[in-house]
């Protein structure tokens, strides 16, 4: 994931590996569902773009083997270390703003690569330019428009504080110019690129133990934020995450969309 100096959730707080491991344990299942798809094998070259963790990196050095490569990116590594090792090598690069560090790769992954991207379609177009011929590209987003509730039964108190402070954290990512739709643009994107074949879904998690411990990081991220704009109290803070913590709660997360395509075979993006 690619970052500015103000992004919200910044990845150096000490929240940071938490709220990255609640993530992957939500999301994981589906991004590993979508590379089994593209059919990841022996001998691929990848590039895993904005790798917050060691997790997918590791699934696709399983299926790519010794004679394959994957190369793992980001703008802090440091959660990388255990897995560089062949066949995967771990470099600095931030997609908002540097060309692609090699091509002709088979596949290309990103999760979550837009955070502090001012250009999309560049960033989109560098993970196009850096396929070979007939190479797949997988790019994952959320969206929190799509679901703005944290708990969509809103059928108490407990809820209904709940989905405030969501509404609260929204206000803060808008106030920061994010834009909360943009996991639904991937499909368009990715044909504007020039690739084929484009398709992508949408998985909503709903009452998973991750939602909880992904809530619970993001409100102690953000808690100052929240109280200094006068949009939650300190004590409304403590009452939900005890409210969290206590499991009454079904949690919901943003949907996260899944897009892929296919770089034409032949000369150009397709």
């Amino acid at each position: 994931m690619t970052r500015t100096d103000g992004y919200l959730l910044d990845h150096r707080q000490t929240e940071a590996t938490e709220r990255l491991d609640a993530f992957a344990a939500l999301f994981d299942p589906t991004t590993f569902r979508h590379l089994a798809a593209v059919g990841v094998g022996p001998g691929w070259r990848c590039w895993e773009i904005g790798a917050g963790g060691p997790s997918v990196v590791s699934w696709l050095a399983k299926r790519v083997g010794p004679t394959g490569r994957v190369l793992a990116t980001c703008t802090d590594t440091s959660r990388l270390v255990s897995v560089a090792r062949p066949p995967v090598e771990v470099q600095h690069h931030d997609i908002a703003i540097e060309e692609p560090p090699a091509d002709g790769f088979d596949l290309v992954h990103a999760r979550l690569p837009f955070v502090g991207a001012a250009d999309r379609e560049r960033a989109v177009r560098t993970m196009v330019t850096s396929l070979r011929p007939g190479g797949h590209l997988l790019v994952e987003d959320t969206d929190l428009a799509l679901q703005p509730l944290l708990c969509p039964d809103e059928h108490g108190p407990e809820q209904r504080l709940a989905n405030r402070l969501r509404h609260g954290f929204r206000k803060l990512l808008t106030d920061q110019g994010a834009d909360l739709a943009q996991g639904r643009t991937l499909p368009r994107l990715l044909r504007a690129a020039g690739l084929s074949g484009v398709r992508a879904d949408a998985y909503f998690p709903l009452a998973a133990p991750a939602c909880a411990a992904l809530e619970s990081t993001i409100l102690r991220l953000v808690r100052d934020q929240l109280v200094t704009a006068g949009l939650a109290t300190d004590q409304d803070i403590d009452e939900h995450l005890g409210n969290v913590a206590s499991g009454r709660l079904d949690l919901s997360t943003a949907p996260l969309i899944s897009a892929r395509g296919r770089k034409a075979q032949g000369n150009g993006a397709g």
